[in-house]
């Protein structure tokens, strides 16, 4: 069994010891783990080819999804699979799948001129970030118009979701084949200690918003960003792959999830064990 993992390296103050323990579990199992970190390569585009059983894509840069998709046309088997991590990674994508099945999102808007969102201050405060972006980089709460001129547009679009304001500390919810994990934090977080936070109980709203969440794009390994406001749950993001801090034995999950989703590609199955249709690139 071959595995390719598809990664960013982590700066030294971001490290995190749940990816490489899932990587150690995998390789004690029996699996060959390469680690690939597309921005530390030059890479010959002629000579990309399935080399692996399963890719698994947890870097969500530019580079990182061009190659996974140049990999899914090869008839790679990826997990997530390419076209719900890129839909993930486009905030404009993933809103609107999101509004689609029903799941409770702030109102959200699309431009390329800040001016145009000076109208939407009127009814209150918006939350602006790049539609590619993550972990909370470039993330403005604009309260008046002439905090606009501020921003600047990440490839020309600005997306603004209505802010609402949080009850509490933010809430994460994970997934992993099924099983949802809630975890509270500080944000933003400043130590590893704070990522951790503290585990949950999720009431059974969070619980069906969550898996509509997973059913809305198909996919069995993901993370929600859940902000509580007047009692109402929202929907500010979703993530293709987090980084599942907080989750009780994490590693394991993670590690036991892709063993099973690299045996079935092996098997000729796809990578999803629910997927209804869902080709295995």
């Amino acid at each position: 069994m071959r595995i390719g993992w598809i990664a960013m390296r982590g700066s030294a103050n971001r490290v995190s010891p749940i990816m490489p323990e899932v990587a150690r579990l995998l390789s004690e199992w029996g699996a060959a783990v390469e680690t690939i970190h597309p921005e530390e390569r030059l890479t010959d585009l002629s000579t990309v080819r399935v080399e692996h059983d399963l890719y698994v894509l947890k870097s969500g840069t530019e580079l990182a999804l061009s190659l996974a998709g140049a990999l899914a046309a090869a008839g790679a088997a990826i997990l997530n699979p390419y076209p719900i991590a890129a839909m993930c990674r486009d905030k404009v994508i993933a809103t609107r799948v999101l509004q689609a099945a029903g799941v409770p999102v702030p109102d959200t808007f699309v431009t390329h001129d800040p001016w145009r969102l000076a109208p939407l201050l009127d009814g209150g405060p918006l939350v602006v970030k790049p539609h590619r972006g993550s972990k909370g980089r470039g993330v403005h709460v604009v309260w008046d118009a002439d905090e606009l001129d501020a921003l600047s547009p990440d490839g020309g679009v600005l997306f603004a979701m209505r802010y609402e304001e949080p009850e509490g500390r933010d809430r994460k919810i994970y997934c992993i084949g099924g099983q949802l994990f809630g975890v509270k934090r500080v944000w933003p977080a400043r130590t590893y200690e704070e990522k951790v936070g503290e585990p949950f109980a999720l009431t059974p709203e969070l619980r069906q918003i969550a898996l509509r969440c997973g059913e809305a794009f198909g996919m069995e390994l993901y993370g929600l960003d859940v902000v509580i406001s007047d009692g109402r749950p929202y929907v500010v993001d979703i993530s293709s792959f987090p980084g599942f801090k907080g989750v009780p034995d994490a590693a394991l999950r993670l590690a036991d999830y892709i063993f099973a989703a690299a045996r079935r590609t092996l098997d000729g199955k796809t990578v999803l064990a629910s997927a209804k249709g869902v080709v295995a690139a």
